[in-house]
């Protein structure tokens, strides 16, 4: 176990506050922006209610130079909290409409999860995690490619980080909540030798996760054997080369013998004879070098072949013909696995299907439960916080991991006050502060928090002609069927569509209008009316992306203060684990709790250490630190 202090620290619940006060400050002006839906964009004036600038002024701005300035310094620490953005130069008073795109750019990178100082740096917690640890057999090994680049590189990420946690807490049992296909738990369990409980709640992902985990097994001994056949290919190379050379000599030797048996020929005596010891003293030179040479390369060459299966755990690839006749070496390695992963702790990985949610008896779930990791990656909506109030509440979960994504199917406690509902967990807000001040999002606001603005700032825009089609849709709707609202969903038609005329005509077929009561010359002409105006639907567009990352924030800060208002959890942090280009909900709330101690356990060490000791053991009370 850690000494006390060695995780990094990390910002306590005051400071949360704080950095929630100031953020909320911003965000009652800018919520506007998010919570407005694109499908209304014509229909209610969305850019006159909210924008009093031209949209040429805004595009310029957040495509230019200007899209990121700098035009002040980074504030200091103590400087970065009210009062730093001045409000009134990015909202008017009055209107709420947005004045300045330059103010609100500043504003959205100052309350971004970095600028607010929230987050702990990957690899400064990796550093301290594996303090005093040595690194498991087979974590510098390079990953086999068995997932595309986005979850390969979200997979090895987070169960880097897994198995950190799980050794600095000396846990061996991993529950991945959320499961899905089963990408990290067979990740966990083949490469790390971690007991995964994958659970999901469609019976068909858990039945998919166990083929694929099948398949996953046999690829991995597939690398190996392409790994063995490698060696042996080289050594087969040798031996091919060590076959000609004596195919060589033998050639020699014979035409050694013909030349002596024709004594008439225009050659003196001696000079075969000295021919034929040059090129002996050559070919035995040559295969001396090959016969000494191979033994090295071949036992370098099979040593690596080997090692690979060195951080597998025993029997997670079964063995072939090909190894079965090698049955001595493998056992060799079995004995020297051995030594590191005990038989009574095998590496399992075992999908399970159940419905997860903050009330779960885990005991029901998982039978042989015991002190254990909770995880998640990208867990769906509530899922996400219901892991952390399973973490809270159940003494075997000693630390959870868990990347959220789907920020708009979270459940949100103030969002239908109208509306009488019996749920007591809600997915937002969790903790004390937002539900004090009865924070609100909305829907299409958390929908504007799963936008990716990395990935837009490198170039992969907008889809705005979609958009633009289904805005000017909406108001062809509402002139010509009078309706303002509908509850069904275009979907995606858009990319099966030849032109805005094919677009219309599917979409009210799907949508159960009459197509036939409206012309395709009135089509045309709501296409036309609004095509000048489509920059205002782009540049609107771009400000709810630049703006995403602070809902995103909004709801971090919530699930971080949650944790720090536990009174049993040690630590807890906000950390960065994906490129967000790659992978845009990149962010893991992690956390761990206190050690718990017995009275008895108490009472000895006081009479063995007295009491001092015991109240400096009472003091380094933490369960992983």
């Amino acid at each position: 176990m850690a000494a006390l202090g060695s995780l990094p620290a990390t910002p306590d619940l005051p400071t949360l506050h704080a950095r929630l006060q100031d953020l909320l400050r911003f965000l009652r002006g800018a919520l506007a922006i998010s919570s407005a839906h694109t499908v209304d964009f014509y229909t209610e004036s969305v850019w006159r209610e909210l924008v009093d600038l031209p949209p040429e002024s805004v595009l310029a701005a957040l495509r230019g130079p200007a899209a990121e300035p700098e035009p002040e310094p980074e504030p200091r620490e103590e400087e970065a909290g009210p009062g730093f953005v001045d409000l009134p130069k990015v909202f008017c008073e009055t209107s709420r409409k947005l004045l300045s795109v330059e103010a609100f750019a500043r504003a959205v990178k100052h309350y971004s999860v970095q600028s607010l100082g929230l987050c702990t740096p990957f690899e400064q917690l990796l550093t301290a995690l594996r303090v005093n640890k040595e690194q498991r057999t087979g974590e510098n090994v390079k990953a086999i490619q068995f997932m595309n680049t986005k979850k390969s590189h979200e997979v090895q990420a987070m169960a880097e980080l897994i198995c950190s946690i799980a050794d600095y807490c000396g846990l061996k049992q991993i529950i991945d909540v959320g499961s899905g296909k089963g990408y990290l738990s067979s990740f966990l369990s083949l490469k790390y030798g971690l007991n995964v409980y994958g659970i999901d709640s469609s019976n068909t992902n858990t039945h998919g996760a166990k083929e694929r985990n099948r398949k996953l097994k046999k690829h991995w001994h597939l690398y190996h054997g392409q790994t063995r056949e490698d060696a042996n290919g080289l050594a087969l190379k040798l031996q091919k080369g060590i076959k000609a050379e004596k195919e060589a000599k033998r050639k020699e030797n014979c035409e050694r013998a013909l030349k002596n048996s024709l004594g008439n020929q225009d050659m003196s005596a001696g000079a075969a004879p000295e021919c034929s010891e040059t090129a002996v003293s050559v070919l035995r030179k040559q295969q001396g070098n090959l016969h000494a040479q191979p033994l090295e390369e071949g036992n370098l060459c099979f040593e690596n072949a080997f090692s690979f299966m060195d951080f597998l755990p025993i029997d997670a690839v079964e063995p072939t013909s090909s190894q079965v006749h090698n049955a001595e070496m493998y056992e060799v390695r079995k004995q020297k696995r051995n030594m590191t992963s005990k038989p009574s702790d095998p590496s399992i990985y075992s999908p399970l299907t159940s419905f997860i949610t903050a009330d779960s008896e885990l005991h029901d779930i998982i039978k042989d439960l015991e002190d254990c990791l909770m995880v998640g990656l990208h867990t769906c909506g509530d899922l996400a916080p219901n892991t952390l109030r399973i973490f809270a509440s159940k003494s075997e979960v000693k630390g959870v991991c868990s990347v959220g994504c789907c920020y708009h199917l979270l459940s949100e406690e103030f969002e239908n006050q109208d509306k009488e509902y019996a749920q007591e967990n809600w997915g937002f807000p969790m903790c004390r502060y937002l539900k004090e001040e009865r924070w609100c999002c909305g829907r299409n606001a958390r929908m504007s928090a799963c936008l990716a603005l990395e990935r837009v700032a490198v170039g992969q825009g907008l889809p705005t002609e979609s958009l633009f089609y289904r805005a000017v849709l909406q108001n062809i709707i509402k002139d010509y069927y009078g309706i303002t609202k509908c509850d069904r969903h275009v979907g995606k038609i858009y990319s099966k569509c030849s032109s805005f005329l094919d677009y219309v005509r599917m979409s009210l077929k799907k949508l159960g209008f009459d197509e036939s009561q409206i012309s395709e010359e009135i089509i045309m002409d709501c296409y036309e009316k609004y095509r000048p105006r489509m920059n205002e639907l782009e540049a609107f567009n771009m400000l709810k992306v630049v703006l995403a990352p602070c809902i995103e924030t909004l709801i971090l800060l919530d699930r971080l203060c949650y944790l720090k208002e536990q009174e049993d959890v040690a630590w807890s942090a906000l950390v960065k684990l994906f490129d967000p280009v790659q992978s845009p909900r990149c962010y893991a709330v992690i956390a761990l709790k206190k050690q718990r101690h017995t009275e008895e356990t108490h009472t000895s060490i006081q009479h063995r250490d007295g009491l001092s000791s015991f109240h400096n053991c009472r003091r380094m009370n933490l369960y992983c630190l």
